[in-house]
Parts: structure tokens; sequence; C-alpha cells
């Protein structure tokens, strides 16, 4: 670090997310390379070399980078329709369209979906990606390029669907992929883009879809697969009752035990939704340290209820926060799911004593790092980590009012994101994206989503 470049933050409110959520009513942050060299009160130490910038954040809180563990970036070129259907029925109006998309329209919709984020101070992302129709083009390829351009950390869950409307599934036949053919290019996705390194822009972890959508021997072999590659698995669980429902018709139990019956628990396994948990179910995801991705706007969105966040936490659970895909959540960015976890958590049982404004930023933030395998390098900021940080302002209209920063952040509106750096590289300033052409996207989106419109409409 002697000989690295240096950027120093002051004057700043500062919430760490560490163990001991220690936080700076007014301190320093130094980025040297792309590590946390130092971070704490008052000002920055005397005499530091190769300081090449110096950033006065008065007004502003200084957080970890928000980490995003569930997504469906394909979703971008689909918003705005079935907004009035639960999941099943929503799955069902919209796979004719899904099963049409190509290697343009996925790229344009992963760098929609990464620009709204990133803009919105993510730092990390991650997306699930499991349609891939026949003749699509480099899919997988796409999404990953998307990722590169803006800048963001991210990870593929490189997903899969081998149970059609032929076998009882949703997806049309010519969406879904063989078994023997979704392990192989799963597994070439792995050895092509997965980097272990610390410090690793981007990596890989092998995802199934779901229990209605995909087979108990693509779910195993999946399992193994990707044990063998020594990369992560992600899939959707309990997500609705008719899924619940589904697992006893078909295999004689619940989600949670079919899971386990597959080797779909673990602590490299993490799980989008999980609303619909006993329990029995929290307890066998805390005993084996299997990880969350909370939902609350699609949960809401879809009807299909309010995940035991809170219970959930208090047994060990690691869990994170998720967009979803913004056919479910048009909005896509993290922010509201900082505010809607809290605020959804407290329709429940716990009411008011459920979440608070502390743990939902630790949701949004280290408890995503831990989901995606990654808190030892990210999700706080601790010398020694890497340089994922947002400078939120709050000292406009909006925020300066309330004299916390944290509950500021998490109750108030979104804030303006003044800086947000991955990897010690600015990529927002004053909320727009250094990395990429914002406008540029949003006409590219646009054209492709009349184009796939245009085509789904044709049969």
């Amino acid at each position: 670090m002697a000989a690295a470049q240096r950027i120093v933050i002051e004057n700043c409110s500062i919430a760490t997310v560490d163990a001991d959520d220690t936080e700076y009513a007014s301190g320093y942050l130094v980025i040297a390379g792309n590590r946390i060299e130092a971070v704490g009160a008052g000002k920055a130490p005397e005499g530091l070399e190769n300081v090449v910038r110096r950033i006065d954040a008065t007004g502003h809180l200084v957080t970890p980078g928000l980490v995003n563990t569930h997504h469906h970036f394909y979703q971008w070129i689909t918003r705005g329709l079935a907004t009035d259907h639960n999941l099943f029925n929503w799955l069902v109006a919209l796979y004719p369209t899904w099963a049409r998309i190509d290697e343009p329209m996925v790229y344009a919709a992963a760098r929609g979906s990464l620009a709204m984020m990133a803009r919105g101070g993510v730092t990390t992302a991650m997306d699930h990606h499991y349609v891939y129709p026949r003749g699509s083009g480099d899919l997988s390829g796409a999404i990953i390029r998307a990722a590169r351009e803006t800048g963001v950390r991210f990870t593929l869950a490189r997903g899969s669907m081998d149970r059609s409307e032929k076998d009882g599934g949703l997806p049309p036949d010519f969406a879904v992929e063989t078994l023997d053919a979704a392990l192989a290019a799963t597994e070439a996705t792995v050895k092509e883009h997965h980097d272990s390194s610390f410090d690793a822009m981007t990596q890989i972890a092998v995802a199934p879809c779901s229990p209605f959508s995909v087979s108990t021997e693509l779910l195993r072999q999946g399992a193994e697969l990707a044990r063998s590659l020594g990369v992560r698995l992600h899939t959707h669980g309990s997500e609705t009752v008719e899924e619940e429902k589904f697992c006893h018709e078909l295999f004689g139990m619940g989600p949670t035990d079919y899971f386990e019956s597959t080797g779909w628990l673990g602590e490299d396994v993490w799980m989008a939704h999980c609303v619909h948990m006993n329990d029995s179910d929290i307890a066998a995801f805390a005993r084996t340290r299997t990880g969350v991705a909370h939902c609350p706007s699609s949960n809401a969105r879809l009807a299909a209820g309010i995940a035991r966040v809170p219970d959930m936490l208090a047994a060990g659970v690691p869990v994170g926060l998720g967009v979803d895909g913004t056919a479910s959540n048009e909005s896509g960015e993290l922010h509201t799911e900082l505010r809607n976890a809290l605020l959804i958590n407290r329709l429940g049982a716990h009411k008011e004593a459920a979440l608070n404004a502390r743990q939902a930023l630790r949701l949004g933030t280290h408890g995503g790092a831990s989901v995606l395998g990654r808190a030892a390098e990210t999700g706080s900021l601790e010398a020694g980590k890497l340089a994922d940080l947002v400078l939120w302002k709050l000292d406009t209209l909006a925020h300066a009012s309330i004299a916390d920063p944290v509950t500021a952040l998490v109750f108030g509106a979104a804030a303006p994101v003044t800086a947000s750096f991955v990897n010690g590289r600015q990529i927002v300033e004053d909320g727009r994206l250094l990395t990429v052409d914002e406008d540029a996207i949003a006409r590219s989106t646009r054209d492709e989503a009349r184009r796939l419109a245009r085509i789904a409409a044709q049969g």
C-alpha cells in the first residue's frame, strides 16, 4: 500500500457495518489502490504519500456499497406487465414473451438493470439468468460484458430449466434445456468466467431455477457440479403457498426437506424469497448456514407474503436483500429494499420490533456480502477490505432535518449518491454513471422492449 495512489475522504458520518456496528459522527476513510487502508474518527492522518484526491464529504454518510443478492436482468424489458397477478399467473402470462429473448435484448436489459442499481449505490450485483431459448446467442457472455462495462462487482448465477410444459412445468418447450445441455453449459460458464481471487470482479454460481421448473436430477447433479468446481449454489425457494403444495404433491415433502434431500442446504447455498418457512425450515437453514435473499418489494408486488426475516436473523440465518427481476419490481434499485424490508416486516408478527434502520442497512451490505460468500472482502468498511463504498448526500431538503444519518438513509427518500467506488474506482458522480451512457442505455432498452413485444405478439 505504500506506493499505491490514495484517495482521502473526510468530514463525513461513517457507518462501517463492521461486527461492532462502529460509527463515526465525523470521520475519515483512506482508499489505497483498490483497498480500504484506514477508517476512523476525526481527520485523516497527516503525512500520507501519493494522495491524488481529497474529498470534503461534509453533509454525507459513507457506508459500504449495497449488495444485491437476487435479480433477473432480462426482465428490464418486460416491466409494467401483468401488474395484478400472483406469481404463478404472472409466470404463465410472461413466459411466452420471455421465451423469445435473444442476445441483443439480454445485453440491453442487463445494461439497464445494472445502471439503475449502480447509480443508486449498488457496488456488488448478481443476476440469476435461467431462460436460454434455443438459438438465442451467448446470453451469459452478454450479461458479463454489461457488468464489466458498468464497473460493478458481479456474480452471474447461471440458471437453467429442464421441466417445460410437456413435463408439467410452466416454460414453453423451446425455452428450456436438456439436463445434459444445462449442466455442460453451466460448467463451461464457470470454467471460462469464474474468478476465485480476493478482488474478483466476476464470479459464477450454479443456479437451477426453482423446484417447479427443474427436475430433481438437475438439482442433484447441479449441486454436485457446483461443489466439484468450488462455486456457490443459488435457486428460488419457498416463495409461495402454491410452491409448497406443489412440492408436497410431487415429492411428498415441503420445499426445505426436498432441497435437503437433493443436497441443496449448506453454507455455499443461498435461496431467493423463502417467504413460507415454518420453525423447522428456519432451524434447518440456521443449522446448515444456508443463506436467504429477501426481496420485499417483489414479494409484495406478487402478493407472495411476508418472509419471517426477524426470526431468520434471530436463528442465525444469513440474510441479504434482493431487487428481484424488474418485471416484479419496476424500480429496480436496492435502496427501496432497505426501506421496504423494514416497513413490511413491521406488518408481521414482531410489529415495530421487527427490524430497525441499522439492521436494514446491514441486510443490504454485510448481510448480502455474506450470502454471496464475499464477507471477507466487502460489505463493511474495514482496513484491508476492498474499496467498495458509497457517499450519500444527506444535507438536502429530503433529509437535512433528520438528525441520525442512518435513520435518514433508511427511513427517508432515496438519498442522492454523490460518489460510488468499486474496487477503488469511482463509477458514480453526483448521481450519474461515469462508466456508461445512461441516456443511450435508456434508448436501447426501450427499443429492445418494443422489439420483444412485437415478436411476442406474432407468436
